[in-house]
């Protein structure tokens, strides 16, 4: 099937879903016992204009070590959280001798003050200013900030919101543990807030390889805390050779939207190939356009979006994976038809026609006796999610050697 067909679908599809809506998704919050520093009054402040996309590029090798997507404006936070110390907690897939972080207002329906930013208790400052305001559906990128960065880390950015500012842009469901410090106490969460990526500055590593996904990238199942994610098992295989970003959204789909985030052909340009030292992609959605309602029926509309998505990387240069779609017998929505088009999906996938190459999940993690499920080893439960050991399985099954530029000439590089 050529690569380009497909289009006239895809056109149909996004003129019909051109107004998205920010998902509304959950996460929780447990109380501990510390008390919350006392607010400082704001200190000199610049503005950030919206720019949803490209990161600053600054002197020296720039490589996003960590990266999350942003879902949603956060339920009950019109008023932001106002004098609270936000402490996000990332683990780190590659090291550095400076980094620089990414605050994103994208949800954000009036401006946001962070009047104080550390990196690791290093203060970090925006345009050599303490402190800035980002305007709504905008982001900005700090200045390099001199702190040794270590590979496969828990790394703490922390930054205060004096003022009224809201709602909050977050990503629920992080299988991490951060903090949000007020008045009253300090509290601890799964949620990462206005934090979108760490970049470190580090001339031995190429590049990153970023995976857009679900959440089977973002880790549902997954042991908090034990960074057990596939795409953390795949940073751990690569052994610092280059940074791996993880783009996953629990509940995301590809076409259309869904209750978590905005789908893959919207989000891809800047959760994707905005990345800082992006040089290979994996892409590994679309289940949840099959078992989600409204539930898409068509497997050709599902890989005319792969389709898209991998010509946008390749008009980048960039090598791009594709993903098979995992098993889902036993979840409440699966149907023999459903199971048709996955089946049909991943017959496209393994073409060959869609991706330069692919990893072929679905084979590693289908039960040999009932292919249509999941094997009980690596089930959490649910019958869709996978258990650490099925996580690991899928970050094992990643062929290192697909994740290389292909040469084209004696003076190419390569990762």
């Amino acid at each position: 099937m050529p690569r380009r067909q497909g289009y006239a679908l895809l056109i149909a599809l996004l003129a019909g879903t051109a107004v998205l809506a920010a998902a509304t998704v959950f996460g929780t919050t447990l109380l501990s016992a510390s008390r919350a520093p006392a607010p400082r009054p704001p200190a000199e402040t610049h503005a950030a204009a919206p720019n949803p996309v490209a990161p600053a590029h600054i002197g020296g090798n720039w490589v996003a070590t960590w990266t999350t997507a942003p879902v949603g404006p956060e339920p009950g936070t019109d008023n932001g959280f106002p004098g609270s110390t936000i402490r996000n907690v990332v683990h780190t897939s590659v090291g550095g001798d400076a980094a620089r972080i990414t605050l994103s207002n994208l949800f954000g329906t009036t401006p946001l003050l962070v009047d104080r930013a550390t990196v690791n208790t290093r203060p970090v400052t925006f345009d050599g200013a303490a402190s800035v305001t980002i305007a709504p559906g905008g982001q900005t990128v700090s200045d390099p900030v001199v702190v040794p960065v270590s590979a496969d880390s828990d790394l703490e950015v922390a930054f205060r919101t004096p003022r009224p500012g809201g709602p909050v842009t977050f990503h629920p469901n992080s299988h991490q543990t951060s903090f949000l410090a007020d008045r009253r106490a300090t509290w601890s969460t799964t949620k990462w807030r206005y934090l979108t990526a760490v970049d470190v500055r580090n001339e031995d590593v190429p590049g990153t390889v970023v995976v857009i996904g679900d959440s089977l990238t973002a880790g549902s199942g997954s042991t908090t805390d034990a960074n057990s994610r596939w795409p953390d098992v795949l940073s751990d295989r690569l052994g610092g050779r280059y940074a791996v970003a993880n783009a996953g959204i629990a509940g995301n789909r590809l076409l259309t939207q869904g209750f978590a985030g905005q789908p893959g052909m919207v989000r891809f340009e800047r959760d994707v190939l905005s990345v800082a030292g992006v040089r290979t992609v994996i892409v590994a959605l679309g289940i949840n356009d099959i078992l989600q309602k409204p539930h898409e029926p068509d497997a050709g509309r599902i890989v005319a979006g792969l389709r898209s998505l991998a010509d946008q990387a390749r008009a980048r240069d960039l090598p791009v994976v594709g993903a098979t779609l995992t098993p889902f017998r036993g979840y409440h929505t699966w149907t023999p038809e459903r199971e048709a088009v996955r089946l049909a999906v991943n017959e496209q996938i393994r073409s060959g026609t869609v991706f330069d190459t692919y990893v072929d999940f679905d084979e590693v993690v289908r039960d040999p006796s009932a292919p249509d499920r999941l094997r009980a080893a690596y089930d959490s439960g649910d019958h869709v999610h996978f258990n650490d050991a099925g996580y690991r399985a899928l970050g094992e099954r990643v062929d290192l050697a697909s994740l290389e530029p292909v040469r084209t000439s004696p003076d190419s590089d390569q990762l």
